[in-house]
C-alpha cells in the first residue's frame, strides 16, 4: 500500500501500487472526516483550520499526510497519505521488479561508486524517492549522507544519515525555514553527500552553488513529465531564484553529471530514459544516452 486518499463525505480510495481503488466497505460523513483531518495534523504537531486550510505534516517514521478543508476544498475535506515502505528496497531490488535493467544497475551503481551528482525526474508516483533511497543505500559506509526535505519521506538504509526537515511559519506566521536555509546549514554539517529531497524553488540556486564548489556524490529530485522538459522546469525553478537561463544552463551542467528519468505505466514503474545536460547557444538542453 502506498496511498490513501480520502475525500470527504465520498469515501476512501487506496492504491496498492495499481492506481486508486475505491473501499466501498468504508464510510464516513463530512464531519467524521474533518474530525479525522484534524486529529492526524495535530499528531504531526501542527494546526489546521479555515485560516491555515491546506497543511502538511509527517508523522512517525515517514507517513506524510496533507489535508485540504473546504472551502478551498469544494468536495468537502480531502485527506492524503502517502505510506512509506517498511523497509528500504535496494537497486538489486528495484532491478529485479522491471524497474532497470542490468545495463542500468551496473551504470548507476558505477556512478555512485564514482560520486557523480545525479537528479532523478519523473511525475508524481514514478518513484523517486525510492529510487534516491536504494542509490545511496550504496555509499560507502564511512560516508556522512545530510539529507534536506520538506516533508521528510525518505528512508535510506545507512549507516550514517542525518536528515533536516523544513518548518512551516506558525499561526503567526512567523518562524518558518525553508529548504534554502537549510541547504546553507548542511553545508556547515561537512556532508560527504549532500541530498536534497525535492527541488521546488530558491534552494535550487543553494544546490547548485555547493554542487559547484566541490561538494560531489550529491543527489535530488524534481518533478517533471519527461526528459525534455527538465532543462525548462529548472529554468522556471531558478527564475524564482534570481537567476538567469544563462547562470542556470551553466551551473546546471557543471553540477550534474546524470539525469535519471522515471515513468510509471499501467501502474508500473521504470527508468525510461537516461541523460545529461548540455549548454547550447547559452541555454540548458538535454542529451539521451
Amino acid at each position: 500500500m502506498t496511498d490513501l486518499f480520502v475525500n470527504g463525505a465520498a469515501g476512501l480510495w487506496v492504491d496498492r501500487g495499481h492506481g486508486a481503488v475505491r473501499e466501498l466497505a468504508w464510510s464516513a460523513d463530512e464531519a467524521e472526516v474533518r474530525a479525522l483531518a484534524v486529529r492526524l495534523i495535530a499528531r504531526g504537531g501542527r494546526h489546521v483550520d479555515e485560516a491555515t486550510p491546506a497543511v502538511d505534516v509527517r508523522l512517525g517514521r515517514g507517513i506524510r499526510v496533507h489535508v485540504v478543508l473546504p472551502p478551498v476544498s469544494t468536495a468537502g475535506t480531502l485527506v492524503s497519505v502517502r505510506i512509506p515502505r517498511a523497509a528500504g528496497r535496494s537497486l538489486d531490488d528495484l532491478a529485479a521488479g522491471g524497474m532497470l535493467d542490468d545495463r542500468q544497475r551496473e551504470r548507476l551503481t558505477a556512478a555512485v561508486a564514482a560520486r557523480e551528482n545525479l537528479l532523478i525526474t519523473g511525475a508524481g508516483g514514478t518513484g523517486k524517492t525510492t529510487m534516491l533511497a536504494a542509490l545511496l543505500s550504496l555509499a560507502p559506509a564511512h560516508e556522512r549522507l545530510v539529507v534536506i526535505e520538506d516533508v521528510s519521506e525518505l528512508r535510506v538504509e545507512h549507516p550514517h544519515v542525518v536528515a533536516l526537515e523544513a518548518r512551516q511559519p506558525n499561526l503567526e506566521g512567523t518562524g518558518r525555514i525553508g529548504l534554502d536555509a537549510l541547504l546553507r546549514e548542511a553545508l556547515r554539517m561537512r556532508p560527504d553527500r549532500l541530498v536534497v529531497g525535492e527541488c521546488r524553488g530558491a534552494e535550487l540556486r543553494e544546490l547548485l552553488a555547493a554542487l559547484n564548489t566541490g561538494h560531489d556524490g550529491g543527489a535530488g529530485t524534481l518533478h517533471a513529465n519527461s526528459l525534455a522538459d527538465v532543462p525548462a522546469r529548472l529554468e522556471a525553478l531558478g527564475a524564482t531564484a534570481g537567476l538567469t537561463a544563462d547562470a542556470v544552463a551553466r551551473q546546471t551542467a557543471s553540477a550534474f553529471d546524470l539525469v535519471l528519468h522515471l515513468e510509471r505505466v499501467e501502474g508500473r514503474r521504470r527508468l525510461a530514459q537516461v541523460g545529461w545536460f548540455v549548454v547550447e547557444d547559452g541555454r540548458l538542453g538535454i542529451e539521451a544516452l
